[in-house]
């Protein structure tokens, strides 16, 4: 795809980013965007493969290797090369029902798997798919699409992060009546509050998407949570099928000495209220201003904590990760097409490095205890430097190194740490059967749950994971619920 000797000619180019120091005084979107001849040029070095891994979404030793919606990327790179972007718009759509949040948000597993990856730079895929979903908003390409068709049955949707938007878009598609259940005040669930806004607009992105959505006929209805304002019985009895897609927002704690002090938040604590400050114009968040902030956890959610702690003007950042910093180059056990575990500096490192002159972030390190003063609020962090080993049963485990100890002040700590699963108030309130794990057991492929007219599908199902592994499933939940309900299914 795109031209022949194109990998041989051009060098891989990624629009740049807003300069770190001038992106800390706002909460605008980071990311510049590239104009269409440069990103023409970046579509040719899409080579003729033969077996195109960017697009086989598998998992392997775990990790998503290609794109897990099947993006039909050699397609829609050659269409960009050949100036052709509406059908390059209709080709990305036919997979994917949100580019514009997969284009900025999704790490690009895709990039990982792709061939030109095992000898050179990858194709710049994530920002050719996220330009060409901003040329057809644009363009006034991206307009309304009403169902021709109504099947006179109502599906509910239950919660309305990625999963939730993607089975009500495809329903919908399908020519049902679909009503979208969110418990917080705004539609979007993780896309809204989970994700910061100078990564994600809201408005601008978010909630533009979800306003096309309501045209289309959906119906997000908000403030309202199944088992507690609207009860399970009249869901049950209102609607032919439910599809269940409230996320894995269980957190993950440290249950330490001085864990009740004052100042310590779990991270989506701390994110969600800041968004919510942002968008509401008002002052109601946990604020890191001229505070030392301890971040513990080194993941996505780690790093958004310290691109908003900088954005508040806290006097320090420290981030700490139990884990071993990754090697420059893939490991000789993490070949090619496999996700590449390697070091990376997201945009909240750059922005401490930028500021501080160095990264927060600190390996192999684990947090003891949490100091307090006199009134009960956290003034220092414990931590010691760990070393993974086997226990008596295989399996490596960190252990504390004595005389490794270190004393990190903090005033505001924040917990990273990953989550655990759903929340299982619903859960127990339906009768609904759980796996090992306390997700929702649902075979992936199926997605029917233990009560017939009941689909699950995103993190609740599978456990925390990728935007774009929730598409996937909220698409595939989609097609099953659609068969249930009319014996067969046209929906991809």
């Amino acid at each position: 795809m795109g031209k022949p000797t194109g990998f041989i000619e051009y060098a891989r180019e990624i629009p740049a980013d807003r300069p770190p120091l001038e992106r800390l005084g706002d909460w605008n979107e980071f990311h510049l965007h590239m104009d269409g001849d440069k990103l023409q040029v970046q579509g040719a070095r899409c080579m003729d493969c033969g077996i195109p891994f960017c697009q086989v979404g598998l998992l392997i030793n775990g990790l998503a290797c290609g794109c897990p919606i099947f993006n039909l990327i050699p397609d829609w790179n050659d269409l960009v090369y050949r100036g052709l972007w509406r059908e390059a718009l209709e080709r990305l759509h036919r997979t994917n029902n949100f580019p514009e949040f997969t284009g900025r948000v999704c790490p690009a597993p895709c990039e990982g798997s792709c061939t030109l990856g095992s000898i050179r730079p990858p194709v710049a895929i994530k920002s050719i798919e996220c330009e060409i979903v901003e040329k057809g908003w644009k363009e006034g390409w991206l307009t309304p699409e009403p169902p021709q068709v109504s099947t006179g049955k109502k599906v509910a949707i239950v919660g309305s992060g990625p999963a939730g938007l993607s089975a009500a878009a495809q329903l919908n598609r399908a020519g049902h009546s679909v009503i979208v259940f969110e418990r917080a005040d705004r539609p979007g669930g993780l896309l809204m509050y989970g994700i910061p806004n100078m990564k994600l607009d809201k408005d601008k992105v978010v909630l533009r998407r979800i306003r096309k959505m309501e045209a289309e006929g959906i119906t997000f209805v908000c403030n309202t949570e199944i088992g507690k304002n609207y009860p399970v019985d009249k869901l049950f009895r209102e609607f032919a099928a439910v599809v269940l897609c409230t996320g894995a927002t269980q957190p993950r704690d440290l249950l330490i000495e001085g864990r009740n002090a004052k100042g310590i938040h779990f991270a989506m604590d701390f994110l969600t209220a800041n968004t919510r400050a942002i968008l509401d114009q008002n002052q109601d968040f946990i604020d890191a201003r001229d505070k030392d902030v301890v971040i513990i956890g080194g993941g996505d959610t780690g790093t958004d904590c310290v691109g908003t702690s900088l954005r508040h003007g806290c006097k320090s950042v420290l981030q700490l990760e139990i884990l071993p910093r990754p090697p420059l180059d893939r490991a000789a056990d993490n070949p090619w097409p496999e996700w590449p575990k390697v070091f990376r500096a997201d945009y909240g490192q750059q922005e401490a490095a930028a500021k501080y002159g160095r990264d927060p972030r600190v390996y192999l390190t684990t947090a003891t205890r949490f100091e307090t003063d006199k009134a009960g609020h956290v003034k220092a962090v414990h931590a010691v430097q760990v070393e993974w080993k086997k226990d008596d049963k295989g399996r490596f485990a960190p252990k504390n190194i004595p005389g490794t100890e270190k004393v990190y002040p903090a005033q505001l700590v924040l917990l990273a740490m990953g989550f655990l699963g759903p929340e299982q108030g619903l859960l127990n309130t339906l009768g609904i059967k759980r796996d090992l794990r306390t997700t929702i057991d649902a075979e992936h492929g199926r997605f029917q749950t233990s009560i017939p007219h009941v689909f699950a599908a995103g993190d609740c199902r599978r456990g925390q994971s990728l935007v774009v592994w929730a598409i996937n499933e909220g698409r595939g939940a989609a097609r099953e619920c659609d068969r249930f309900l009319m014996g067969k299914t046209n929906l991809p």
